[in-house]
């Protein structure tokens, strides 16, 4: 018996070959390459082209190797490329280390590489972490024989406003035309002209588009993919590594976060097998310098006189202490990107010193049947007993619902299509249409109105499309269609299939873990539930705990309109986040007293009677729990001097000045307080279904308009970009997609703008049929700062007008307000 190394699954022993290598027997599985079975006994055979998680090319021929006839039919008369050719029983294999005829011919594949390639590696990026510099070292010769003119290009090209390409350093391994064809499934640049001629290029009219561009940057052996946040910023040698967890989304990667001077200058993708492997999208890789603007706030803020004034920690902490003890109902918005010490100590602030369960972490549509879902389906989970990355790849059926993964969660993007790719994974999508990371993925439209979920899903039970084989990953934006998740649990209780819920931000799970919800407490203690809030009073040393359960996100808006809450406590929820921004700036103007903990000045801390200033990510640590309930390390990375307060020791000092301490101060002293509370054991609540909208009802709501569709995209105008403007410029344009159907009804085709919304509270996009596109709707980018959202009040499942406008107009692609 053996392991295999690349599954870990157990092998039987009849399943082996056996082989020598370097004079030593090796017995691994069937079909493995002579390179990873080299690796196996320690030996590193070099190479370029090679990458364990992309198909064979043997494109760079520098990992040859002799293999000798040893009787038995095995050998060949030259050396070989290892990454191409398997194993076979009783073959033997001379490396570099124990063939002089490897040795040579590794050295001529070197010399070969060498003959253009500039030797300017003290100005490449890859300077310091180059395999070809390192291998020239290793297994190259000691002087180059070549006396010609090496070959030059214009440099940079733009495959993108991200991605440079400097042509000279190329050494053709395809590395990046491969990692884009199979893993992304977005098209790249290839090889253009032939032979000595041959060079990676870029397509004439159509720039790459990617959410995952980033990585050819990192697996680019010799520094010819740079981008442009980081070109000429530093060199490797002079960076300091932390290992740390992405904020960006649920998917929980491990990132490599390079900084130097208390400064980070890139981040790269980690190697976790189990998460995302050694990919990451553009977002987490680039989407880092939001907190290094002038907005950025170091000192506390009191407002006096109807101006926000800086103030020290002792005059802030206390007009903070007066206010709160003045406004007598408090509510607590959290927002979904804290960690879960941040949120445990969030909760146990609203409960203990508060007194109150008016707290929630949702900063979007939310319900009362999410949130008894989130209580019996979510909260309290292992992640023994959690679906996981590597189910998806062992799945029999995926079933998305309410759920745009290469938007939302990008590693599940990667994962579903790579079991696409290996065992044609069938994946079918509840949507309006087959969006593009959906037909990248092979997915069948299960064609479904906004509104229509819950009938959909029944039809799929139904047909015999669901068992116990099949996965159902749920999306967020099903809280905004009554009946939807009752109709998801139902259907995994009557076929025994598998379910997950998919939020889209990083610290929603752990939000829902520390129970920073108006009817949840920590580790899915209900708090109607006498027994859970003693079990849970008892752990925090406190003699009770508040027994009616609070307002919800949207009840604490309105509360604070008129007058219900005489204060709000504020922490990393804006505005343009909430479904409906104006009614939240209205709030956050009207209530009678206003705390924002913030990292830079916004829309709320203007509106602030006290700022208190907390620390960026980079600068505290905690753990993320990503939508496997896995949890992810945050490290410190800057250790700056100066740096303001984490949330979790302004929320003790908060706590200490209203007389009731808040048990901890410190993220390790939270961690640990996490851990003690453990998951409820008591009895659950189920989840309460809302009912769902009829026929009738969605046939008379479509009289006269379109079914909105939206979902966010995962590069949109988020505050968490800012300063990345290259980032940004790889964004996709803002279109209105429809049906072929609907654009003959209109009279309208692909580039012609089209009018949403009625007289007075319009926007005017460019339009793009969508041949996929159900009948009756109409899809438009969810982005905060969206025409749709900010001036007509649009939202997913509301009946808009579309019209066409064909007058001539300036360039409007991105959007425009009519």
């Amino acid at each position: 018996m053996s392991v295999d190394t690349k599954t870990g699954d157990v092998v039987p022993k009849e399943d082996l070959v056996t082989l020598t290598i370097d004079g030593r027997p090796v017995s691994v599985p069937k079909g493995t390459l002579i390179i990873r079975a080299a690796e196996t006994v320690g030996t590193v055979i070099p190479r370029f082209c090679d990458h364990p998680l992309l198909d064979p090319a043997g494109a760079c021929r520098e990992c040859l190797v002799d293999i000798p006839d040893a009787g038995n039919g095995r050998g060949f008369p030259k050396p070989q490329p290892a990454c191409t050719m398997p194993v076979a029983e009783g073959m033997v294999v001379n490396t570099a280390d124990s063939s002089p005829v490897a040795r040579k011919a590794q050295e001529g594949m070197l010399e070969f590489l060498l003959i253009n390639h500039p030797l300017d590696c003290p100005i490449c990026d890859k300077g310091g972490e180059c395999p070809l510099q390192n291998q020239s070292m290793s297994h190259g010769r000691g002087e180059s024989r070549y006396g010609g003119v090496k070959r030059t290009y214009p440099k940079p090209i733009n495959i993108s406003a991200q991605i440079l390409l400097d042509r000279e350093r190329c050494i053709l391994c395809q590395r990046c035309t491969r990692f884009s064809d199979q893993i992304a499934g977005d098209p790249f640049i290839n090889l253009q002209e032939r032979g000595a001629v041959s060079q990676i290029g870029a397509y004439a009219q159509h720039p790459y588009d990617s959410y995952f561009s980033g990585n050819v940057i990192q697996i680019c052996p010799v520094g010819a993919l740079t981008s442009e946040a980081y070109r000429f910023r530093s060199r490797p040698f002079d960076l300091v590594s932390t290992k740390t967890t992405c904020e960006n989304c649920a998917a929980g990667c491990e990132l490599r976060t390079d900084h130097r001077h208390y400064k980070v200058m890139r981040r790269q993708a980690g190697d976790l097998p189990e998460v995302n492997e050694e990919w990451s999208c553009d977002r987490g890789r680039f989407g880092f310098v939001s907190g290094r603007g002038d907005d950025r706030v170091t000192t506390p803020l009191v407002r006096q006189d109807g101006v926000l004034r800086p103030a020290s920690w002792a005059e802030a902490i206390d007009a903070a202490v007066t206010g709160l003890k003045a406004a007598g109902r408090v509510g607590v918005l959290t927002g979904g990107r804290l960690t879960v010490e941040t949120n445990l100590a969030w909760s146990r602030f609203a409960r203990t010193v508060l007194g109150t369960n008016d707290i929630d972490f949702r900063a979007r549509v939310a319900s009362a049947e999410e949130e008894s879902f989130l209580a019996s389906q979510v909260a309290g989970r292992q992640l023994a007993e959690s679906v996981q990355y590597a189910d998806l790849e062992r799945a029999g059926k995926v079933v998305l619902v309410d759920l745009e993964p290469e938007d939302e969660c990008p590693i599940i993007f990667l994962r579903l299509r790579k079991a696409w790719r290996k065992k044609h994974l069938p994946v079918h999508v509840l949507g309006t249409h087959l969006s593009r990371g959906s037909v990248k993925m092979g997915a069948t439209l299960v064609p479904t109105l906004p509104g229509e979920e819950p009938a959909s899903l029944e039809r799929l039970g139904a047909d015999g499309l669901v068992d116990a084989e099949t996965i159902i990953l749920v999306g967020e934006r099903a809280a905004a269609v009554p009946g939807t998740l009752g109709a998801v649990v139902d259907l995994c209780r009557e076929h025994g299939a598998r379910l997950a819920w998919v939020p889209r931000r990083a610290g929603e799970v752990g939000a829902v873990e520390a129970g920073c919800l108006p009817s949840l407490l920590p580790g899915g203690r209900p708090v109607a539930d006498a027994a859970a809030r003693v079990d849970l009073a008892a752990a925090w040393g406190v003699d009770q705990l508040p027994a009616t359960e609070g307002l919800d996100t949207a009840g604490m808006l309105a509360g604070a309109a008129d007058g219900t809450l005489g204060a709000l406590l504020v922490s990393g929820v804006q505005p343009a986040d909430l479904p409906d921004p104006d009614a939240a700036r209205a709030a956050l103007e009207g209530v009678g007293f206003l705390v924002s903990l913030e990292q830079r000045l916004s829309e709320v801390a203007q509106r602030a009677d006290v700022v208190l200033p907390v620390s960026l990510l980079e600068e505290t640590s905690g753990t993320f729990l990503n939508w496997e309930h896995r949890p992810g390390r945050v490290r410190v990375v800057n250790r700056q001097p100066a740096t303001p307060m984490n949330e979790i020791r302004v929320l003790a000092a908060l706590a200490d000045a209203m007389g009731t301490p808040l048990g901890f101060r410190t993220v390790v002293e939270a961690h640990e307080a996490w851990q003690e509370i453990g998951p409820w054991t008591g009895q659950r609540v189920d989840v309460v279904t809302a009912p769902a909208r009829s026929d009738d009802d969605a046939a008379s709501a479509q009289v006269g308009g379109l079914v909105l569709d939206t979902w966010r995209e995962l590069l949109d105008d988020s505050a968490c970009l800012d300063g990345e403007e290259a980032l940004r410029a790889t964004a996709r344009p803002l279109v209105a997609r429809i049906g072929q159907r609907t654009a003959d009804e209109l009279g309208a085709v692909t580039g012609d703008l089209v009018v949403l919304g009625d007289a007075g509270r319009s926007v005017e996009l460019p339009v793009e049929v969508e041949p996929t596109m159900v009948d009756g709707a109409v899809w438009v980018p969810a982005h905060p700062g969206t025409p749709l959202v900010q001036t007509t009040g649009l939202a997913l499942g509301d009946v808009v007008r579309v019209s066409v406008d064909k007058t001539p107009k300036s360039d409007l692609s991105e959007g425009g307000v009519a």
